[in-house]
């Protein structure tokens, strides 16, 4: 026994001490980074907490003082393994050797250098902290300047920065500053992948078609709206194709509306919205098992896509960043990805539901049973989301309030103009139809 509590006193410590290192890493880690081309040279300058990098030993006095009269050896290593390692830079999609270690500076937390280019450079190229600093080694920065050599300074660049084993959440905030000045500024949640510093129309367009694309499919309530909407007109190939386009000219409508600023910037907003997709999928359910019209539905399709449109906004909030100049192009390319993904799922869709209601259930209790199966889990999403909402106490005055202060009434009214002239339309032409039948009849 005495035996065994000598073999078992080294493994708890042991276990003990791994623990105490898992703790150690940071639950939030936010990275700064500053890259400009500056003519035969690519400067790249970041800012990360120093408690990130887990693997060093970092030279201490005091209660936990970081000695930086001897702390210069480590902060090298920690610059080159935690960061240079894991940032890959790509000049006209050629990847760049490895960043070359410049400058290195340990920073106390209130320092502020790195809100722009200059003030950043100027820091790592002056002196260092004085050596007599009390900086808990915890608290301090760690902020470097790397050099890589490049073509040209006109050429376009990429960043991949793989930085998310820092920490639990890591967010990585990019600048790039350009020859001429214009900088962008990127926000980067965990891994992106390759980010594009300057796009090309061409790349931004790839990257957003791709995203629609992606989405698409990965929205499991708009894929049960589409379907709800093209169920009963699978055989109507008229009548689908006007419904289909009915919904894609809805939420295109919107979906610009919203990322040129004309919808709410209210925190209701968005759970609101998504009440509304769950109101829509359970109204289309309904239909379908009561009676579905083909002359109504495309209306139908119009009013829900304009829901869906503010639906699919959401997603691109936080990735407009990477469009560059060409927001427009980016927002078409997210439409197309999208309408990709429509047709995707529209040509596997139907022929299955071909096949379904002719060899396995009949077509109309087949339709009754996937409707009632959609409409009792729409039924659920809108109670959950409908809590949501009631945590924001909305009443009708500041929606109004919110709705008139945003460019969405002028949205409003053009479509209600649009409504209108589609509908005199609509009717002028059946008026004519009857007539040249009549004239036909006599």
């Amino acid at each position: 026994m005495q035996r065994l509590r000598t073999l078992s006193l080294p493994l708890l410590c042991w276990l003990g001490a791994a623990a105490a290192v898992a703790h150690e890493i940071p639950s939030d880690v936010t990275i700064q980074i500053i890259a400009k081309p500056a003519g035969e040279r690519l400067e790249l300058l970041v800012r990360a907490p120093l408690e990130a990098m887990q693997d060093i030993n970092f030279p201490t006095f005091g209660p936990g003082y970081l000695d930086l009269a001897a702390a210069d050896t480590q902060l090298r290593n920690a610059a080159m393994l935690w960061l240079a390692n894991d940032i890959e830079l790509y000049e006209s999609g050629q990847r760049l050797a490895r960043a070359g270690l410049v400058a290195v500076r340990a920073s106390i937390p209130s320092d502020r250098s790195f809100r722009a280019y200059e003030s950043a450079l100027a820091h790592l190229r002056g002196p260092p902290l004085p050596a007599a600093t009390e900086l808990i080694w915890q608290q301090a920065l760690l902020d470097v300047l790397f050099e890589v050599p490049i073509e040209s300074e006109q050429s376009t660049f990429a960043i991949r920065a793989g930085l998310e084993r820092l920490g639990l959440r890591v967010v990585t905030v990019i600048r790039f500053v350009a020859p001429d000045g214009v900088e962008r500024v990127f926000q980067i949640e965990d891994y992106e992948g390759l980010v594009e510093l300057d796009p090309s129309w061409f790349q931004a367009a790839f990257r957003f078609v791709r995203q629609g694309f992606e989405h698409i499919l990965d929205g499991a309530d708009h894929l049960l709206f589409l379907f709800c909407l093209v169920v009963p007109f699978r055989r109507e190939l008229r009548a689908l194709v006007l419904i289909v386009t009915a919904f894609t000219v809805a939420h295109s409508i919107t979906l610009i509306a919203s990322a040129y600023g004309l919808a709410p910037d209210v925190l209701w907003f968005p759970p609101l919205v998504e009440v509304l997709i769950a109101t829509s999928i359970f109204y289309m359910a309904i239909e379908n098992i009561v009676a579905a019209n083909a002359r109504t539905r495309w209306g139908i399709a119009f009013g829900f896509g304009l829901v869906h449109g503010f639906g699919f906004s959401f997603a691109l909030r936080n990735t407009l960043q990477f469009a560059g100049d060409h927001v427009l192009t980016s927002l078409l390319a997210f439409n197309v990805g999208v309408e990709l993904g429509q047709l995707l799922v529209l040509l596997l869709l139907i022929p299955l539901l071909n096949v379904l209601f002719r060899y396995v259930v009949a077509e109309r209790l087949g339709g009754i049973i996937a409707a009632v199966v959609v409409a009792h889990l729409a039924w659920h999403w809108m109670a959950d989301r409908y809590a949501v909402l009631r945590e924001f106490r909305l009443n009708w005055s500041d929606a109004f309030a919110a709705f008139w202060g945003s460019g969405l009434r002028w949205l409003a009214l053009g479509l209600a103009s649009a409504a209108v002239a589609a509908v005199l339309l609509q009717r002028f032409a059946s008026h004519s139809g009857v007539r040249r039948s009549a004239d036909r009849k006599t």
